[in-house]
């Protein structure tokens, strides 16, 4: 199969087993997650990989595989979002509302990672068959499914979304103090009910490296958002006092 693409943006791309060769790419940025993926005959994961973590000494924490390891991994996450919402409360409300380039807003980010929590502390590891609040976003490709809530018009403020990150994040922090070696290395029970993740049982580890992995790079992306948020507006974006 041949074919040539210009001056397009592909999203949400799921490409598996497969070959391309022959490529010619330039002025190509690619992000997402790696997994064997080989340039010219060299797996590109690992060096991506390395050349994050050496932007980014904490973000091996994300790897975490021990009860200490990753209360020290939340820490940080806590510590990054804390400043990453005191950036958000410069500009006015309004602006936290505002897709850039087509990606979640602020406010919808946060919802996002109410619902990531939601399924991965709260159904996952604790069995409450339906943990949504009617704020939860899931991501866009999800299935509708009955009780699952998926209300992208809604407005809320940013204190309300907060109070419910603020409960979700002590929440996760519970979780992380009262976790032992022995409950790390176990599975869950399966949990029935409507909604994501199937009903099965998934490794503990595997559920709380997720949370940890949604959190730090949704904070990455709201980041950059905000940045051109501001660099939009100039001197001008603060609230009013």
């Amino acid at each position: 199969m041949s074919f040539r693409m210009q001056d397009r943006r592909i999203d949400k791309a799921m490409l598996h087993n497969v070959e391309i060769r022959g490529a010619y790419l330039t002025n190509v940025a690619i992000s997402g997650e790696l997994e064997n993926v080989t340039v010219n005959g060299v797996d590109i994961g690992p060096l991506v990989q390395a050349e994050l973590d050496r932007r980014e000494p904490q973000r091996k924490l994300l790897r975490a595989t021990t009860p200490a390891g990753l209360r020290e991994a939340w820490n940080v996450v806590e510590a990054r979002w804390a400043a990453t919402v005191a950036r958000a409360r410069t500009l006015d409300e309004s602006l936290l509302h505002e897709s850039v380039d087509g990606e979640w807003s602020f406010i919808e980010t946060q919802r996002h990672l109410l619902y990531a929590t939601d399924i991965w502390v709260r159904r996952v590891l604790q069995g409450d068959p339906a943990p949504f609040h009617p704020l939860d976003l899931p991501y866009d490709e999800a299935a509708d499914a009955p009780g699952v809530p998926r209300d992208r018009n809604v407005r809320p403020s940013l204190d309300e979304v907060l109070a419910l990150r603020r409960d979700r994040m002590d929440g996760v922090r519970q979780v992380l103090d009262g976790l032992t070696g022995d409950y790390l290395t176990s599975s869950t029970t399966p949990v029935e009910g409507p909604g994501w993740p199937p009903a099965d049982s998934y490794p503990v580890l595997e559920c709380l490296q997720t949370v940890l992995n949604e959190e730090w790079c949704h904070r990455d992306y709201a980041e950059r958002d905000l940045g051109v948020l501001t660099a939009d507006r100039g001197p001008d974006h603060r609230p009013a006092a």
